[in-house]
């Protein structure tokens, strides 16, 4: 019998609609758990990547850390983007190279600290959000960019605040990336909505 590639997607993540078989009888085999694992080394190595990749451009240089924490809490969803963004995060606290200043639990509690835990706040209510339809769309894609930003900076300047106080925090921890995160989101908004138009003619 001939099989499709038609998925309910109102309730599917990017993620799970491209590795989700819809049988001809309708009935949708389940995502095994390697291919889950997989996905999520697949993450982990593409945000340790990006941390140490550097976009010249001004006034300071930019990483890729951000639109990866966006691209992949709006693909990947709530448990497997924060399992991601987690296993992440405690690679680093164990002292494997990921983060872009330092290494282990000390950098994890250091000023960048706050953002860090912005990247896994963010990935989570991000896929929450996806997980029930946002994000299919320029608009709902745009609002995701944007309250996936907004949980990052205000976890981060929140820390970092403590820290070298409120005036410091800003002029060190946000306005140096402003333009750069606006362009993130540019993207973020631009790029997931694509790759469900691209997915859906797939099928």
């Amino acid at each position: 019998m001939q099989s499709d590639w038609s998925v309910d997607t109102k309730s599917q993540t990017l993620m799970n609609a491209m590795l989700l078989r819809t049988s001809s009888t309708g009935t949708e085999q389940q995502v095994s758990i390697i291919g889950k694992l997989i996905v999520l080394l697949l993450g982990v190595a593409i945000l340790s990547l990006s941390a140490h990749f550097k976009v010249p451009f001004y006034p300071v240089p930019m990483t890729l850390q951000t639109l990866v924490v966006l691209l992949i809490g709006m693909s990947y969803g709530l448990h497997l983007g924060g399992a991601t963004i987690l296993s992440y995060l405690l690679l680093g606290a164990f002292g494997a190279p990921v983060f872009s200043g330092g290494v282990g639990f000390v950098y994890l509690v250091g000023p960048t600290g706050g953002y860090l835990v912005g990247f896994f706040v963010a990935a989570a209510v991000l896929g929450f959000l996806t997980e029930r339809g946002m994000g299919q769309n320029w608009v709902t894609s745009a609002v995701l960019a944007v309250i996936g930003t907004v949980i990052i900076y205000a976890l981060g300047l929140s820390w970092l605040t403590s820290i070298i106080g409120f005036e410091k925090a800003v002029q060190f921890g946000l306005m140096p990336f402003v333009f750069g995160d606006c362009l993130k989101m540019v993207i973020v908004t631009l790029s997931i909505p694509l790759a469900w138009k691209l997915l859906e003619r797939l099928r």
